[in-house]
């Protein structure tokens, strides 16, 4: 047959295949984790469209594509194209990312769906930091310290409480008093644990056994001092944490150090881009923890600093899954793309 369909699938769809369901996201992303470390996968340097310097990200915006592939049973091709814009949300009542997958099958290059890509994107980055949080924060946290109070550490949170059962006590700092207080309780509905807004970054991070910053911030908000002793650090933003927690910390592990070093907006990357660190100070990348080939955490007074970048193979796999449950239920709609080629 010379037809080709593929299926669009909204946002709403997404919910009904279940990319809210982190269980399932932060298994997927295992999976990748073991594929990109045996390298069974193809994973180019994402792509960033930018409107001046890589720190105008942070107040500008700018637009990603960032293409793989992931081998093993997924056996799945696609692209992500993500653009982020910080001032969306105070602007103009709009979040700040919005994103399109397309998945394609990767024998006869055709497309087998595009679907919206927002909340994809926003679980597998909650879910790096669980998977992370599982392997290198102590089995016995409780408390954790977030700083950010947007969508993006909304996930990070639910992926905590995923990965750690015993977390009992959240807080959380942002530059809005609004938006900490209606993150407070929002997740303290949704999870069941107390969240407590605090009055600034300090007092959300110190003494907290597991810490996650996800902001837009151009200057470091997390400082090396206010990070305890067997903490887990998971710093998901920019250019969020001060030198000295990196230089401080007992183990440093990563997702990608190629992919981090490309980008060059994170606090490793403009370390080792001014000279201050080599590649010797990456402990492991993660997916060698998750194969066993690296240790996790080795006792209980490691400081762990845990940097993710993101990849792309990431959401070709957590959109794949939600692709196959949509051919199963019949979700989305069929769209064609030719009813018989033109040429061949």
């Amino acid at each position: 047959m010379s037809r080709r369909e593929f299926i669009y699938l909204s946002q709403k769809d997404v919910i009904a295949c279940g990319v809210l369901d982190m269980a399932s996201c932060m298994k997927d992303l295992e999976k990748v984790f073991l594929l990109h470390h045996r390298k069974e996968d193809i994973l180019p340097a994402k792509v960033a469209l930018r409107w001046g310097d890589a720190h105008s990200e942070e107040t500008r915006g700018r637009i990603n594509a960032m293409p793989g592939y992931v081998g093993g049973d997924l056996n799945t091709a696609g692209i992500k194209w993500i653009g982020s814009a910080p001032t969306n949300p105070m602007k103009y009542g709009l979040p700040r990312a919005s994103a399109l997958i397309i998945l394609n099958d990767p024998e006869k290059m055709f497309p087998l769906a595009v679907m919206d890509g927002t909340l994809v994107s926003a679980m597998r980055t909650g879910g790096v930091t669980g998977v992370a949080a599982r392997y290198l924060a102590r089995k016995d946290s409780k408390t954790a310290g977030i700083i950010g109070a947007g969508t993006q550490n909304r996930t990070q949170l639910m992926a905590l409480k995923e990965a750690l059962p015993g977390l009992s006590s959240v807080r959380v700092y942002d530059l809005s008093v609004e938006r900490s207080r209606a993150f407070a309780g929002e997740m303290e509905k949704s999870l069941g644990i107390p969240v407590e807004p605090a009055k600034d970054g300090r007092r959300a991070v110190e003494g907290a056994d597991v810490v996650v910053s996800a902001t837009t911030a151009r200057e470091p908000v997390v400082m090396a001092d206010w990070l305890a002793p067997g903490s887990f650090y998971s710093h998901v933003g920019g250019y969020e944490a001060e030198f000295a927690v990196v230089e401080r910390a007992d183990r440093v592990v990563v997702d990608d150090w190629y992919q981090i070093k490309h980008r060059l907006t994170q606090t490793l990357a403009i370390m080792f881009d001014r000279g201050l660190i080599g590649d010797d100070r990456i402990d492991a990348e993660l997916g060698a923890v998750v194969a066993g080939d690296k240790p996790g955490r080795r006792n209980q007074e490691e400081r762990i600093y845990f940097n993710s970048v993101g990849m792309a193979v990431e959401d070709i796999a957590v959109a794949k899954r939600v692709y196959d449950t949509a051919v199963r239920k019949g979700i989305g709609v069929p769209l064609e793309l030719w009813d018989k080629p033109l040429w061949v």
